[in-house]
């Protein structure tokens, strides 16, 4: 029971380290924005976030 408990905390802090290596090795670091509307290829696209979506449509199909 304790070695299982221990291999999962060790592949946790592992993970947890790997995750932060670009934080931690770069003066400046940072993680990248995971937003729809950062993303260059999506722009391209123009595919948007849902929230801007749906206030487009809200917009655009005003019944009052």
């Amino acid at each position: 029971m304790i070695i299982t408990l221990l291999c999962s905390v060790l592949i946790i802090a592992i993970a947890f380290i790997l995750l932060n290596v670009r934080i931690i090795c770069l003066k400046d670091g940072n993680f990248k924005s995971q937003h729809i509307h950062d993303n260059g290829y999506l722009k391209e696209k123009g595919i948007n976030c849902v929230i801007d979506q749906d206030k487009e449509a809200r917009i655009e199909n005003r019944a009052f």
